[in-house]
């Protein structure tokens, strides 16, 4: 067999590309459950009006409607990938924000900006899976449309949570 014939027998398939791409959004979308949850819980004596609490549980949410169509499609979770995910979410935690025993203003921001950039990658998730669904009969693209736009209108609350953030951290300056 032939080095080229070789390397063309071990790439994946369309199907275990699929399976590759939607575990790395599971990957992904575990950090941001994670992180979601911390938000929220930081977040709740804030007059931010209940706000971090609701994103904190679509985001959640999402994650489960990842794993459904991960279902529908017979796509198997990497536990390994979502493993390293949750712990690397964790390990995050670790780093220092200015502060050693208490919690920086700038974790906040941090932590927003993190958020948004996860909730844009999971919009393009959404949008790539939307397009799949013109061949693929297993998807829904009713819910997948709910999907990109409950992603956007994350986006744009998060930036707005962002922006206060980032006056209330950054003026303390």
């Amino acid at each position: 067999m032939t080095r080229k014939a070789t390397a063309k027998s071990t790439r994946p398939s369309r199907d275990g590309m699929l399976s590759i791409y939607l575990n790395d959004h599971l990957a992904g979308a575990t950090a941001g459950s994670e992180l979601a949850r911390r938000m929220a819980r930081s977040h709740q004596r804030s007059d931010e009006g209940g706000l971090p609490q609701r994103l904190a549980a679509e985001i959640i949410q999402d994650r489960a409607a990842l794993l459904d169509i991960m279902t529908a499609l017979g796509v198997t979770v990497r536990a390994y990938k979502v493993s390293a995910a949750w712990i690397g979410e964790k390990a995050g935690r670790l780093k220092f924000n200015g502060r050693i025993l208490s919690r920086s203003p700038l974790s906040d921001l941090e932590e927003l900006e993190l958020l948004r950039l996860g909730v844009e990658g999971k919009a393009a998730g959404w949008r790539t899976l939307r397009t799949l669904a013109q061949a693929d009969g297993r998807l829904d693209t009713d819910r997948l449309d709910e999907l990109i736009s409950r992603a956007s209108s994350q986006a744009d609350q998060l930036e707005e949570l962002r922006v206060r953030a980032a006056s209330r951290s950054l003026s303390q300056v």
